[in-house]
């Protein structure tokens, strides 16, 4: 049984990788143009090796789906993986809090702990055992925190 199950859309990141691979493509093609012989063809497969990069990156971190069920948390990015599921039994408090925008998108260290996120500043931020915490990044702070409280008790 899910008490709270949503995913959130990496819309900010899929923003970003569309005007890089538009100013990609044009520098390529400008180098591509100007360049005498035959190297035409190598700025073609920069552009493509490009393109598939930021192309698996988005199909692995273009969304991250959080669920809460009676026992656990579970956190995934895109298909799945990476995920992470948090037991609830080491969950000690929970708060919505609001991440500095230097702290980017993914998986990352900050001086909070680990935070997972896709897109935006809010986050979820949660106290586990032994003083650790993790922050997941989500545009629904309230509702997420409500659950996680509901599930853990507290």
């Amino acid at each position: 049984m899910r008490l709270y199950h949503h995913r959130q859309p990496a819309r900010t990141m899929w923003l970003v990788m569309g005007v890089t691979l538009v100013l990609i493509a044009v520098l390529v093609g400008s180098f591509a143009f100007f360049t005498p012989g035959g190297h035409r063809g190598a700025f073609g497969w920069v552009l493509l090796l490009v393109v598939a990069i930021m192309a698996l990156a988005g199909w692995l971190f273009g969304a991250l789906t959080v669920t809460v069920d009676p026992s656990r948390i579970v956190i995934a990015f895109g298909p799945g993986w990476p995920r992470t599921t948090i037991p609830l039994t080491q969950v000690r408090g929970v708060a919505p809090v609001r991440n500095r925008w230097w702290y980017g998108w993914g998986i990352r260290l900050t001086p909070h702990g680990w935070l997972w996120n896709v897109s935006g500043l809010d986050a979820v931020e949660i106290e586990l055992a032994h003083g650790r915490r993790l922050r997941i990044g989500t545009d629904e702070p309230q509702e997420l925190a409500a659950a996680i409280r509901q599930a853990s008790g507290f």
